[in-house]
């Protein structure tokens, strides 16, 4: 049986829809955002994050997101159902990427995470607000959540809305190491979802776990949960066989504050 890492390389197909998940890595940062030192004069948010992280299976009690952005549309259609959002921070520091590869987490400390949501409120995330126009066919949309704030940005390449530069800041990768309370390293979740679709083809071996058919729909699939550690390899070429129907199964992990298929649709 494959380790976690092995067993969540199916995310390569979900990482390489925007800049910040391009599918070479690290290696080419163009345009490295600004650094996350300089102070501000803002009042820090009322949650507080930790200076160290904690074990990787076990989520801080009260943690919860405060910053998301997510890129969607598109001719090959970006950010569908079950994807990964682009983006996620939590009030603890923790930040989750859709790297290339597996997903990826990195840790801010307390004063740079406020600094960066004081950057946010700056770029006008504090209130929703809709920019460009949704009449056109295939366009991207990038989404950002802050707070109880919905921000759209349609075609964000042409508009000239201060979040779209301010995304720029959003790249772990560039984030000076003097603002990181720990390493990055790879996300390792406590539980995935399990999206089957009936239908495969490929090598079928048997679903050793709960019947792929007795989920819910959810995220464009046939949802059922499970424990990360007891996943079979499901890498691209494998059908499984559950009572009596074959399968295709994808996996996301779920991030920290999804515990059901719902979260995740």
């Amino acid at each position: 049986m494959a380790g976690p890492y092995a067993r969540l390389s199916w995310v390569v197909a979900l990482a390489c829809t925007s800049a910040l998940t391009a599918c070479d890595g690290d290696s080419r940062v163009t345009k490295p955002p600004h650094s996350l030192a300089s102070p501000t004069a803002s009042a820090p948010p009322s949650s507080a994050a930790p200076s160290t992280a904690p074990p990787a299976d076990k989520d801080p009690a009260g943690e919860h997101l405060v910053l998301r952005w997510r890129e969607t549309g598109g001719f090959v259609g970006k950010g569908g159902p079950g994807s990964l959002p682009d983006f996620s921070l939590y009030s603890t520091g923790r930040a989750v990427v859709a790297s290339g590869g597996d997903p990826v987490e990195y840790r801010l400390k307390p004063a740079a995470l406020r600094r960066l949501l004081d950057e946010a409120r700056a770029a006008g995330l504090g209130r929703s607000h809709t920019t460009g126009s949704g009449q056109v066919a295939d366009a991207i949309t990038l989404e950002f959540t802050f707070g109880d704030a919905t921000t759209k940005i349609i075609q964000p390449e042409s508009q000239s809305d201060p979040a779209v530069r301010f995304r720029e800041r959003l790249d772990p990768r560039g984030w000076p190491a003097a603002d990181l309370a720990a390493p990055r390293r790879s996300y390792s979740p406590a539980r995935v979802a399990i999206l089957a679709g009936e239908g495969a083809d490929g090598t079928v071996k048997s679903w050793p776990l709960s019947p792929l058919g007795k989920g819910e729909q959810s995220a464009g699939g046939i949802c059922t949960l499970a424990p990360a550690a007891k996943v079979p390899d499901t890498r691209p070429g494998i059908a499984w066989r559950s009572q009596g129907k074959t399968y295709s199964v994808r996996l996301r992990p779920l991030l920290p504050g999804e515990s059901t298929c719902r979260d995740i649709a």
